[in-house]
This record gives C-alpha cells, structure tokens and sequence, in this order.
C-alpha cells in the first residue's frame, strides 16, 4: 500500500466516511474502498450507509443515486466530470414523449440515467436486476430506457410482456463487433466468453454466459477453464487476472475501456475528503420522486 493510500485510510476514519467504488475503476482506487460492486451493490450499500459521508468513485449517475438513497448524508464525487454518455442520451422530455405515445406501459429505467430521468420513470433497475423486475413488474407493456442493448436482451428473457426502446446505448459496449468476439475465439479455441448485456445482440449469441458486471465475475471465478474472455470494462480483467494469475482472462476488444470510470485518481479520493470537494446535492422534489424508483428495484 503506497502512503497516499494510507493516507485516505486515515482520513475515511477521521471524517466518518464511506468509501464506494464501481468495479470499472482502477485497481488503486479499488484497494483503498469500503465496498468493490457493481451499481447494484453500490446503491444497496449507500442506503444502509452508516457512516455521515459517503465518497462515490464512480460516475455522476451513481453519485447521485446514493444521495438519493442517503439524502441525509453528504455525497462526494471525487472526479466531477466523470459523466455517463448513456445516461446523457435521455432527458425527462424524452420519457414524457413515450409515455404519452404507449399510455398503458409502465416506465423501466435503467439505473444508467440521471436522477431526473429517474424521478419521471416508474422503477429503475441494473442489468443483474432487469429481468427479474421485468417479470415482476405490474404492466404487461414496459417503456425501457435508455440502453436499447439491455432493454432488447430483457425482452427475449420476458417474452410475455410487449417492450418499446428508446434508442440510447452504451458506447464502449456497443461498439464491440461479433468479428471481434469471433477472432479472439479463433485464438483462444478453449476459453469460454462471458458478455455484459449492453453489449450487441450479435454479440450476446455468441457468448457462453451474460450477465452483469459482478455475475461475469462470479462467473470467471467459477470456471475451470485457464482462459476467459471478458466481454465488458477492462477493469473487470485487472481485477480477475490479479486474483486468478494462474489463469489467461482476456479482452475481447482492446478498445473495452470507460475513460470516464477512469477519470477518479487516488489524489482525487484524497482531496474529497480532506476537503468536502464536490459535493452532490439535489432537490426535495427530485429525491422523493427519483427515490421511489430505487426503493422499487431494490425491493423487487
């Protein structure tokens, strides 16, 4: 451990605060964290938070979601300018025009959109979440948005409710190519290929598993085979060829990696917390709307 790192330990103590950090971050960041999960485990975390402060390394939709969660606590995001391109391509206009166009759909949103996106929907929901809420949904008919990819993979899972997309998409997975999975399998003949659900429908059928950021984990760290290919964020990869370098985990595309979940440095971490840096805030109105929607996925 580097004397930065001990050096935010301390702070964490000293300021009562919680450390949370998305599995895509790096593996520094990752080590001086609290809780490692995906977007899931980072918004239960933050509402059974304890502590006064919460630090989100992470991206602005996840900061907001555990202020949302914890409006009580203060929210830091060490890196303000780690944004989402997917969550930028909806705004709450854009629900309001579906839900006028299909009035009988109920709104599922993906967790990947801001909190005023949120605050119009009906429940929000991760990928290791969206079929199963899907299923438990009370609406035969679902507005999914905004990642096309997901929304279309959650409609071939749940073949008795009628779906409508709205066109927004994950721009580091959708650019992954079934030439690019069918390439790496021609090389790597017996490793098995573990795909993230915003990944194109070209590239799913070709995947021995799908799943979320932490079910490909649970998946690699099952298998018995010496070689993976990882068919979501590289930070995945470091984090298992770390803990299993016995085994080959590779990248099925060497273009896999989020600039923005890589914008948060350990001195970004620090300054947060040595000075209340960045803090999240949002509105009453938007909490208790927005709220409703994680209070809903996380219950479901």
């Amino acid at each position: 451990m580097t004397d930065l790192q001990k050096e935010i330990r301390k702070l964490k103590e000293a300021t009562d605060a919680l450390i949370l950090a998305h599995y895509y971050q790096t593996l520094d960041v990752q080590d001086v964290a609290d809780v490692v999960g995906d977007s899931f485990e980072m918004a239960k975390r933050a509402r059974d938070a304890e502590e006064s402060t919460i630090v989100v390394c992470g991206v602005v939709f996840m900061a907001e979601s555990a202020k949302i969660l914890s409006p009580q606590k203060t929210v830091l995001l060490p890196a303000p300018d780690a944004g989402c391109p997917m969550a930028d391509m909806v705004e709450p206009e854009d629900v309001l025009a579906l839900r006028a166009k299909h009035p009988h759909a109920k709104v599922m949103c993906y967790v990947n959109s801001s909190a005023a996106v949120k605050a119009v929907s009906d429940v929000c929901c991760t990928s290791s979440s969206a079929v199963r809420i899907a299923r438990k949904l009370d609406a035969h008919e679902i507005i999914f948005i905004p990642d096309r990819n997901l929304g279309r993979y959650v409609a071939e899972q749940v073949p008795e409710k009628k779906f409508h997309f709205h066109p927004g998409f994950c721009p580091i997975h959708d650019r992954v190519t079934a030439e690019q999975v069918q390439k790496a399998r021609e090389r790597y003949p017996k490793a098995v290929f573990a795909a993230h659900p915003e990944c194109r429908e070209e590239v799913l059928v070709l995947a021995d598993f799908i799943g979320s950021t932490a079910e490909i984990i649970g998946y690699a760290r099952k298998r018995k085979e010496a070689e993976i290919i990882i068919g979501t964020e590289i930070g995945v990869l470091e984090l298992l060829q770390r803990e299993m370098p016995e085994k080959k985990i590779l990248s099925v595309s060497a273009g896999f990696v989020c600039p923005n979940m890589k914008k948060t440095t350990l001195q970004d971490v620090y300054n947060a917390l040595a000075t209340g840096v960045h803090e999240i805030h949002l509105n009453h109105e938007e909490i208790q709307a927005a709220r409703a929607t994680l209070d809903r996925m996380i219950s479901l």
